[in-house]
């Protein structure tokens, strides 16, 4: 088995205090029990994020309230002290809402970025302060290097895992706080773990759904918040040409192919969306092909400027592959040159840097895509 690192700091583990964010899913729950087993001081943290009356049992999705009941087992089961934070309000206006302002504007968004940037890595962060612990520690599937009190983010070991497009958001001080002990496993072996802890989530399937999304229905969430938001306009091909009508901007992404319900004799996808003027642009796949990206908001990471004069690797959707790159920054906005032809990028999205060196590929930072 795969041996773990270190958590890099510099005290005996039984007078180290961690705060393990607990989700109630299997990997947070072994990195609990990681945790105690090394003899650390371990408080088990579970957020309350958003009301799940409405949520049905089939519904696979984190933070709902057979989670929270699940974490707590966990947490009687290890032995650690567990509490419970009620951040709903913090959750609607931190990243529902914001989910809802992206769609509304024409963007693709990433509500677990603002999550972890929000409730997760400052409410939180600042609850295990509070708490005096040395370090907030989470499940998520990126590997971390701690040296002198510096912390740099690599991609997980377990590619189907990783979770480092998420959290390129994430500040440097914010990175210093935090540990991720399952970057150095993979999904197999940290299940393995759990049901040598004997924990009742060993065999629990992951979450899949956005957390407030129930079954992937995301437009019946936002008809719900904003009523008003499914006016029709019009569909136009990439001359300028109506060819059709659509009941709703939210109902269509960047790329998507299907359910335009435009009959032509080549397949049609959604090029641009026009929020202004409420339309749809269709056109050919070859018409999603770019290799320039302007960025706004970018957040750098990286303790080490002279990595971006390198060969760099972006990535440009959370399922999508490393792409070599040449990135320009200037300031909180960037220009980036693909290498080759990328489809279907959209405005909301995150594109996120890499950086390869000897402990595998670095998250430099990066930002969100814009129009």
């Amino acid at each position: 088995m795969t041996k773990h690192n270190s958590i890099g700091i510099d005290k005996d583990p039984k007078n180290t205090i961690l705060v393990v964010a607990m989700s109630g899913g299997v990997d947070s729950s072994t990195v609990a029990g990681i945790m105690k087993q090394e003899g650390y001081k371990v408080i088990g943290v579970t957020l309350k994020l958003y009301d799940d009356t409405k949520i049905t049992s089939q519904s696979r999705q984190c933070c709902a309230g057979q989670d929270i009941m699940d974490a707590k087992r966990v947490a009687d089961k290890l032995g650690i002290e567990h509490k419970i934070l009620y951040y709903q309000n913090k959750f609607k206006q931190g990243v529902i809402d914001n989910f809802v302002d992206s769609y509304l504007k024409g963007e693709t968004p990433i509500p677990c970025v603002q999550c972890n940037q929000t409730v997760k890595f400052r409410d939180l962060l600042q609850e295990a302060k509070n708490l005096n612990a040395d370090a907030l520690v989470t499940g998520h599937y990126v590997k971390s290097i701690t040296s002198n009190n510096i912390t740099e983010m690599y991609r997980g070991i377990d590619l189907n895992r990783d979770q480092s497009y998420f959290l390129f958001n994430t500040t440097k001080e914010q990175l210093n706080y935090l540990r991720f002990p399952l970057g150095n496993y993979n999904k197999t072996e940290t299940r393995e773990i759990a049901r040598k802890l004997e924990l009742n989530v060993a065999d629990k399937p992951d979450s899949q759904d956005i957390c407030f999304v129930p079954n992937g229905d995301y437009s019946s969430v936002i008809e719900k918040l904003r009523p008003n938001s499914f006016s029709k306009g019009n569909i136009k091909n990439i001359e300028g040409k109506v060819i059709g009508v659509h009941e709703g901007i939210i109902n269509y992404t960047i790329g998507q192919r299907k359910g335009i319900k435009i009959a032509d004799k080549d397949p049609l996808y959604v090029i641009k969306i026009n929020a202004d003027s409420n339309e749809i642009i269709v056109g050919s796949k070859e018409n999603l092909a770019t290799r320039k990206i302007k960025l706004k908001n970018v957040n750098i990471i990286t303790n080490n400027k002279k990595d971006f004069e390198k060969e760099l690797f972006v990535k440009v959707r959370s399922t999508g592959k490393l792409l070599k790159a040449k990135v320009n920054l200037n300031s909180t906005e960037a220009n980036v040159d693909l290498l080759e032809d990328e489809y279907g990028i959209s405005p909301g999205q995150a594109c996120v840097f890499y950086f390869k060196n000897t402990e595998g590929y670095k998250v430099l930072g990066g930002g969100w895509i814009k129009n």
